[in-house]
């Protein structure tokens, strides 16, 4: 989508199957039939919050959509742009900028979970359609944008805490290559930074990287 000059904000492109997608740090993708893949258009505009608190905008819309498709489900946020199911990955999302544009990508597996080989993956078994999930996402992809726009980022950021990973827990997170920190989860910046509690007392904040909760 960034590459095409008549897309808008607000738009957004549905797949249902994918022959060159990718994951976060240039990962294989899996596309399966049944599963959703979307992405979307966002202009960022000179009043916006800082651009990388999107994520938490992005993850806050995926996870009130899923309460709305499929309610009572053990659903949690996990930094910086995960979501699992009783602890397994359901769906991922990945931002990509190009000047003040940012796409805004979903994968969710409604119907089945592919076999990853560094962590367990879970799926909804098919309990909804990518095309009965779609105007879900659309609908509250929306109506969280206006809020990220209008909220104070302090507030958006505890809001975004709500439905996550509890402060306290043991993270390792893959900072670049095999380098890796490990601590406990302290919280998040408002600009949506991670905020990491070492195991010699300090504070570390950490701005891209995947987690694996220990």
């Amino acid at each position: 989508m960034l590459a095409d000059q008549n897309a808008g904000e607000g738009d957004w492109l549905v797949a249902f199957h994918q022959t060159a997608g990718k994951g976060r740090q240039g990962r294989e993708w899996v596309s399966a039939g049944g599963n959703f893949y979307g992405s979307t258009l966002v202009q960022l505009q000179a009043s916006d919050p800082a651009p990388q608190s999107l994520s938490l905008a992005s993850g806050l819309a995926l996870i009130e959509a899923l309460d709305a498709a499929v309610p009572g489900k053990a659903l949690m946020l996990k930094w910086p742009n995960d979501l699992t199911l009783g602890g397994k990955k359901l769906a991922g999302i990945l931002l990509e900028r190009s000047g003040d544009r940012v796409a805004v990508g979903f994968g969710v597996n409604l119907a089945s979970a592919p076999e990853l080989a560094d962590r367990k993956a879970a799926a909804l078994g098919g309990q909804i359609t990518p095309e009965a999930f779609s105007p879900l996402l659309a609908g509250s992809f929306a109506r969280m944008l206006n809020l990220w726009r209008s909220s104070t980022p302090e507030s958006f950021a505890q809001a975004w805490l709500a439905r996550a990973h509890l402060p306290g827990t043991r993270l390792t997170v893959h900072v670049s290559g095999e380098e890796t920190v490990s601590g406990r989860f302290a919280g998040l910046e408002p600009d949506g930074a991670l905020r990491l509690m070492l195991d010699d007392g300090s504070m570390e904040l950490i701005r891209a990287g995947d987690v694996d909760l220990c």
